[in-house]
């Protein structure tokens, strides 16, 4: 049977509609950027702790003391963990998206509870919207918007949809029939029968909808941050990218706490809004912990508590700008830089970020995959990244977006991809030797990313040329866990075959062999480049000159790898820091300033 070009239509369409539609894409952005920016200031304009009193008791409000005790027992823990500002973005994003999504979907719903055809035309939809893997939406998403929010609100809230519109439909074909006949032989109008009978008693289910979009919401913003939304997803995806299990923990953590507060008041606030919930609830025994704020009362005390910030002086910053010096090139214009999760990359970025502020920028730097990296630079949305490996591992992608990208050059190389085994496997010294090995590795070669570059040299190219194929599986994980998996078969003596590539801090911590390739299969070392977005040096020409000049040698690169090591996570910085202050010649070697040392070092 002959194979359907579906994905090639669909890509033919997407692309139809980049170019055709791009000012209907450009406008959405607009309006999903405003709504999140006007939130997420509202969050973060007063104090943690403050918020997390106003958040406290609306719970108190809802649901009673336990809750509102509990909630402010939460939202200090996120505070505690420094985790306030990743999850108050990330509760901004999931309210844009559930409000987004509920404008969408509750008409739609009682649209289709009111049609039978526009039920049928609807059904199928949702179903592909709730059964289609989540990660695919944020392709288009990543093409229509670009990186960043607007990718991750649009993919949230498709993802979203469906149980706005299901609950809402279901809400109302469940009234009863001799009520909504009734309320038509009195001569009430199809509208107010909507408004005055269906909609209040179809509430308690349209609320369960609600409370289901926010949670698909929540789910969805770890995946959503691999398209740079920040926030608690962010922190996940940079935890599983190092491998750091005490981040992913804590930032999943973070969004347990908002997952549970959201349900129980959106859950609460569906009792208080519907008349049955009103008449249930007043039948429940009260205790103290179930004791519930007067509505005039808990709207005073918020009141009062936004009061108390104002007074504070904790809504906005009165900070006074820095007195301009010779090294105060950057004036505060930011600089975004992204980067893979590979050690030179982390190295690089970390030292680049703090050149860059010392000489007065605004920098932010995002970790991402290398496919969506890519597309971030080349849609604006990232302004350079210093780990691109040319002409050979990053082939695909310089194909793909090179027209719309500006090289500043190599500054270190040049390097070699290559599959490596420990020392003691004595019989293993080439890539021909791995098939007769087959069995000791269990047939697995264990790999990075699989939007690395080299994973698809590997797969495509090498493991033909040595007739491989068949006998081994590459294992597509991160660059932490490929670590992790070496660490752990090196302290056991146990056969294993890892992706690597030098420079590599690995080859000085175990006792490795490069696997030769006679027949070059990997091809000519590469050399890692700088890649801006197309203009950036033109808008920054200090910038763009000190990255076109920058190059480091492998001892250098080495020992900043090693120091950052040593550091931990979460300490790349400071890291960079204390290197910088043993190497201090180096600041004005990189980032030159005429006529003026570097004050700052």
């Amino acid at each position: 049977m002959p194979r359907l070009q579906l994905g090639d239509w669909v890509d033919s369409g997407v692309d139809w509609l980049v170019t055709h539609l791009s000012w209907l894409f450009d406008a959405v952005k607009t309006v999903v950027e405003g709504m999140y920016d006007g939130i997420d200031a509202v969050l973060t304009a007063p104090q943690p702790l403050l918020l997390a009193g106003i958040l406290a008791v609306l719970a108190w409000w809802l649901r009673g003391l336990a809750a509102g005790v509990l909630s402010f027992a939460g939202f200090a823990l996120i505070d505690s963990l420094d985790l306030w500002d990743k999850a108050m973005s990330t509760l901004s994003l999931v309210l844009v998206a559930t409000v987004i999504a509920l404008v969408i979907s509750i008409p739609l719903g009682i649209w289709a509870a009111r049609s039978k055809a526009v039920s049928a035309a609807v059904r199928p939809v949702l179903d592909l919207l709730q059964t289609m893997p989540s990660m695919v939406l944020l392709i288009p998403a990543i093409l229509f918007f670009g990186m960043g929010v607007p990718a991750g609100v649009v993919a949230t809230l498709i993802f979203a949809l469906a149980p706005g519109v299901r609950m809402t439909e279901l809400g109302i074909r469940q009234v009863d029939a001799e009520l909504v006949e009734a309320a038509e032989a009195f001569g009430t109008t199809p509208r107010d029968t909507l408004l005055r009978v269906q909609l209040p008693l179809a509430l308690p289910t349209i609320m369960a909808g609600v409370n289901q979009v926010i949670m698909l919401g929540l789910s969805m913003v770890v995946i959503a941050g691999m398209v740079g939304t920040g926030g608690l997803g962010g922190a996940v995806n940079e935890a599983i990218g190092q491998l750091d299990i005490g981040l992913g923990f804590e930032a999943g953590l973070g969004i347990v706490v908002l997952a549970i507060y959201l349900d129980r008041v959106t859950g609460a606030l569906g009792t208080q809004l519907s008349p049955l919930g009103r008449r249930a609830a007043a039948k429940v025994r009260r205790t103290p912990l179930t004791y519930r704020l007067r509505p005039t009362v808990a709207v005073i005390g918020v009141v009062v508590l936004a009061l108390v910030a104002g007074g504070m002086n904790v809504f906005g910053s009165n900070a006074g700008t820095a007195e301009a010096s010779a090294t105060d090139v950057g004036k505060g214009r930011e600089v975004k830089i992204g980067y893979i999760p590979w050690d030179e990359g982390i190295a690089s970025t970390y030292l680049w970020k703090e050149l860059l502020e010392r000489r007065g920028f605004e920098v932010t730097t995002t970790q991402y995959a290398a496919g969506p990296l890519y597309t971030g630079l080349a849609t604006g949305q990232i302004d350079f990244q210093t780990d691109s490996w040319l002409p050979v591992t990053h082939a695909e992608y310089w194909k793909k977006y090179g027209k719309q990208l500006d090289d500043l050059g190599k500054w270190y190389g040049p390097t070699s991809l290559e599959l490596s085994v420990p020392s003691y496997m004595k019989d293993v010294n080439t890539l021909a030797d791995l098939k007769r090995h087959a069995a000791d590795f269990d047939g697995k070669i264990v790999g990075i990313e699989p939007s690395a570059g080299m994973m698809g040299l590997l797969k495509d190219k090498v493991l033909k040329e040595y007739g491989l194929e068949g006998s081994y599986d590459v294992v597509d994980g991160s660059t932490p866990a490929m670590l992790a998996q070496l660490k752990r078969a090196y302290a056991k003596k146990e056969p294993v075959v890892v992706t690597l590539w030098s420079p590599h801090w690995a080859y000085s911590d175990y006792d490795l062999k490069k696997l030769k390739d006679p027949k070059g299969a990997w091809g000519a070392g590469d050399g890692v480049h700088t890649l801006a977005r197309d203009g950036f040096a033109a808008d920054n020409p200090e910038v763009g000159r000190w990255l076109k000049d920058f190059s480091m040698t492998e001892r250098q690169l080495t020992d900043l790898e090693s120091r950052i090591q040593k550091a931990g996570k979460g300490q790349e910085q400071q890291a960079v820091r204390d290197w910088l202050q043993d190497n201090p010649a180096l600041v004005d070697q990189w980032a030159p300033v005429a006529g003026d040392a570097d004050r700052a070092s």
